[in-house]
């Protein structure tokens, strides 16, 4: 009971402070895989991966799978909760006043000052999934070869599916399912 209530307070945390959309979460739960061992980070990159690949919104998704990885079902759902409560919670009260705050200098200020900060959480989380996934500093140290700083089989289809979505305009659902089976069949 005490470790889904945790979880449930982690994640209402988040729900509270997480501007920007579902990317804007990827530097809370770095956070908390490493505080509470929950999961690892090198699965958040996973998680991401399947969170945008569900229908639905990828925060939601995004902390659903999170919540399960760290409680199974329940974990899921008191995650998924505990996410949704604070921003629903202040949009209806931001609703009711909205007509009273409508143009005002403050208001509008704040909203102006959550613009970058919404910004640098999303680049933030960018380029922490880039650097789990085509970047490995570990094997670099280890060997100092240059060459081995890269997951070259992940960085070369990252480039063939770029060139692909590029030349072939296709929806973006083709490219999600058949990167989906290619990762699958070669084990990536």
């Amino acid at each position: 009971m005490k470790f889904f209530l945790l979880l449930f307070l982690e994640f209402l945390k988040m729900g509270l402070f997480t501007v920007g959309g579902g990317l804007a979460t990827l530097p809370f739960l770095y956070d908390i895989a490493g505080k509470y061992h929950w999961w690892s980070a090198e699965l958040i990159p996973d998680m991401l991966a399947v969170a945008q690949s569900t229908p639905g919104a990828v925060g939601v998704n995004l902390i659903a799978f999170a919540g399960f990885s760290a409680g199974g079902v329940p974990g899921a759902v008191i995650a998924a909760i505990g996410l949704v409560v604070p921003p629903t919670v202040i949009v209806i009260i931001v609703a009711r006043f909205l007509d009273k705050f409508k143009e005002n200098f403050y208001v509008d200020s704040v909203f102006y000052g959550l613009r970058p900060a919404a910004c640098a959480m999303i680049c933030s989380a960018t380029f922490e999934v880039i650097r789990v996934t085509l970047i490995n500093f570990e094997r670099f140290h280890l060997t100092g070869s240059i060459l081995s700083l890269f997951e070259w089989k992940s960085l070369s289809f990252f480039v063939i599916i770029y060139f692909l979505m590029a030349k072939f305009k296709k929806n973006p659902i083709f490219y999600i399912v058949g990167a989906a089976i290619v990762g699958i069949l070669l084990k990536f």
